[in-house]
């Protein structure tokens, strides 16, 4: 199966500075790792342009969309909270990364790729309706859900975010809400920016039991992710049958992460992908994109990401496969 690739050089003028854990440097350790163990060569580049306005403001408040144009063109150094820096060029980048993963829904829901990773910066999951936070601009996730919804009719979403911090943004603006199915699994919130994913944050009103943490405790590595996903996400996929796959690609879990204390190792990502990539041939007609989020280790990064791209190469379509990892 043929798997997407988007990427634009444009994604490295977002800059933040040379000591920033979210920097250009983990985009070029990612294009280089991909190149050199030869699944980039395999992968087909999208054609994408920076995403309009209207599907943005499905998600964002449009007075937030407007201040942070304007806090980028009037060279502000950060927005919303002083860890997510900004420059001129990073309200477009934040566009163009937006319209890279909607890019790639289309694609999937065409039929023409069915499954891609999108190599975009800055990331989403943290980004409220109205704030930006945690490295955080735009939510591409949350808007590529509601976007699949309005323009591409589904009913149900599936949003699986295994970054090692919690996706407090898509959570927040699907939590009333049953069309999005909202797994996180992620390092205890005690322990770990941003606070919030609690076992008990299950959803509310018509949307409660639709949103599922999942707190690891600090040292969890490949044992305790087996079992969650045998005992807690399976099961939850499995009974919502949703009609397309997004995954909030973090690849901070892993062991050494310089800002967090789980312990995967980059061959967790092969399993794990592989884990969503049959959810998304059992239920979604194997539709699934990947966008990235955190991952700050660069010795690791590159492997992580080669894992995980090796894995959605999967072949295999019969839903009613045995599960094997």
């Amino acid at each position: 199966m043929a798997v997407g690739w988007v990427y634009d050089r444009f994604f490295h003028r977002h800059r933040t500075d040379e000591t920033h854990p979210e920097r250009a440097d983990r985009l070029e350790v990612i294009v280089s790792e991909l190149a050199e163990a030869g699944p980039l060569n395999r992968m087909r580049p999208l054609a994408f342009q920076p995403a309009p306005l209207e599907p943005i403001c499905w998600v964002h408040e449009p007075a937030y969309v407007d201040l942070l144009r304007l806090a980028c063109e009037q060279g502000f150094g950060f927005v919303g909270s002083s860890d997510t820096k900004i420059c001129p060029e990073s309200y477009d980048a934040a566009l163009l990364a937006v319209g890279g993963v909607l890019a790639a829904c289309d694609a999937a829901m065409s039929g023409e790729v069915p499954r891609s990773f999108c190599a975009v910066r800055p990331p989403g999951h943290h980004a409220e309706r109205d704030l930006a936070m945690g490295f955080c601009l735009l939510n591409n996730v949350a808007i590529a859900a509601e976007y699949l919804i309005r323009r591409h009719g589904l009913t149900r979403v599936a949003v699986v975010d295994w970054d090692v911090h919690h996706g407090n943004g898509i959570q927040h603006i699907f939590e009333d809400r049953r069309d999005v199915l909202y797994v996180s699994v992620h390092q205890t919130p005690q322990s770990l920016f941003p606070g919030t994913g609690y076992e008990r944050e299950i959803g509310r009103g018509p949307g409660e039991g639709f949103t599922l943490n999942i707190p690891m405790k600090p040292g969890s590595g490949d044992r305790e992710y087996h079992e969650v996903f045998d005992v807690q996400i399976f099961p939850r996929l499995d009974e919502y049958a949703p009609e397309f796959v997004l995954l909030s690609a973090g690849f901070d879990a892993t062991r050494g992460d310089p800002i967090a204390s789980l312990n995967l190792e980059p061959s967790s990502y092969g399993w794990m992908t592989q884990a969503i990539v049959e959810i998304a041939n059992r239920y979604s007609h194997g539709r699934l994109v990947s966008v990235l989020e955190g991952g700050y280790d660069l010795t690791r990064l590159g492997q992580c990401v080669v894992e995980h791209v090796l894995a959605l190469f999967d072949e295999a379509t019969d839903s009613d496969a045995d599960r094997t990892i």
